[in-house]
């Protein structure tokens, strides 16, 4: 039976933003109650913006709240723990936007925090929730794609808007820990959550801001299973935010583009208002965003957390996948500190630990293993066949 939920939103940045506009959006039973900020004023004026009835710039407070049921945590990464804590000594529900923590020993003890009361806890992770990706994920579970070998994912822009994000002690890192977080939790999700991620190799560098975090970096996770995912983040990316995904499997490709090219396109000389999260320009081409917060995926991502907590399920993600995504980082940061591969060191695996390789093709014509089956322009068919003995490659024709 579904039911309305009241909602503490701690923080009144961009992500706290989002979320209200989500939860108030469309008619929206579950309702932002008490809000939270660093300063009164800002929490006053957000409370005033959404007729958010208690406003204040005490933490503890704000959770406490009598009238809410759940805390949703939008805080700069230093503040995650402090905040589960208190909704942990609440007893109350606790949603928490990604990176769960600034280290995978940080997210542990954020994990074990939630698990010992006996909280919801749900991971904020809207990208695995945008409509396209369902959908995508959805494909992949039926077995459209077979075994899938290799994901990468992109997520590029020309940096974050608040001040903490630039900030090595508060963040925990640049552009890894902010936008990579997001594509690795992706790139699980399409391998399977259940594989375990093995080791990494990343590079990362600080190209253009005068910061001591890392404002470009790549990465290469691979998993048990053999699969490979592959993360590209940029904070010196030009020309909007660039969201990408490519899945490749054995039978079959996946492309996604979420954000940059959208179907909507404009050109205007005038004023052309808001367009999007990290448009550049209001000016010339555009290319706005419909409803921003359902490409995003946080309408998906809030209805599936509130139906987890009301049918007593596990939510899509959870602590655990943000614990696990940080362990993956902090094996990212360590590789691009030794230019080698790295391992992913995980406390407490809850997977599979005897993970099935990814299998190859399987085809055998006249006792040779067929490697690729191809029509070519004068409408015959070209076999590359290997002879299992000898291992040799030949080649040979059929007529269509």
């Amino acid at each position: 039976m579904q039911r309305s939920h009241n909602v503490t939103m701690l923080g009144t940045g961009l992500i706290g933003l989002f979320y209200t506009m989500t939860l108030h959006g469309q008619r929206g039973r579950d309702r932002v109650r008490a809000v939270y900020s660093r300063t009164a004023e800002r929490a006053q004026a957000f409370a005033s913006e959404w007729d958010i009835a208690f406003a204040t710039s005490d933490m503890a407070a704000a959770i406490r709240h009598p009238d809410t049921d759940t805390v949703v945590i939008g805080l700069p990464n230093h503040l995650h723990e402090k905040a589960v804590r208190l909704s942990a000594e609440a007893g109350k529900a606790v949603l928490c936007t990604k990176p769960l923590a600034r280290t995978g020993a940080e997210a542990k003890r954020i994990l074990d925090i939630a698990e010992s009361a006996g909280i919801f806890a749900g991971y904020l992770e809207d990208l695995v929730y945008t409509p396209k990706t369902l959908k995508a994920l959805a494909s992949v579970a039926r077995g459209a794609l077979g075994d899938v070998l290799w994901v990468r994912s992109r997520e590029t822009h020309s940096g974050p808007h608040s001040d903490w994000f630039w900030d090595l002690d508060q963040a925990g890192g640049g552009a890894i820990i902010d936008l990579g977080c997001h594509c690795i939790e992706i790139i699980r999700s399409f391998i399977g959550k259940g594989i375990r991620p093995v080791e990494v190799t990343c590079w990362a560098d600080t190209l253009v801001h005068p910061i001591t975090a890392e404002d470009n970096a790549i990465g290469l996770i691979r998993f048990a299973n053999g699969a490979i995912g592959q993360f590209e983040v940029s904070w010196s990316f030009r020309g909007g935010m660039d969201l990408r995904d490519e899945v490749a499997g054995t039978k079959g490709t996946i492309w996604l583009n979420h954000f940059l090219r959208t179907g909507f396109e404009m050109f205007t000389s005038g004023d052309g208002g808001y367009v999007a999260e990290k448009a550049e320009q209001d000016t010339g081409w555009l290319f706005p965003v419909g409803d921003e917060v359902s490409e995003l995926g946080y309408v998906d991502m809030f209805t599936d957390m509130f139906n987890a907590m009301d049918q007593g399920r596990a939510p899509r993600e959870s602590f655990y996948d943000g614990y696990v995504v940080n362990a993956v980082i902090d094996a990212c940061y360590k590789s691009a500190r030794t230019k080698q591969w790295e391992p992913v060191l995980i406390e407490d695996w809850r997977g599979q630990t005897d993970a099935r390789p990814v299998t190859g093709m399987k085809e055998e014509i006249d006792g040779m293993q067929l490697v690729k089956r191809e029509h070519m322009p004068d409408g015959r068919i070209k076999l590359i066949l290997r002879d299992k003995g000898s291992g040799k490659v030949v080649q040979r024709f059929e007529d269509a």
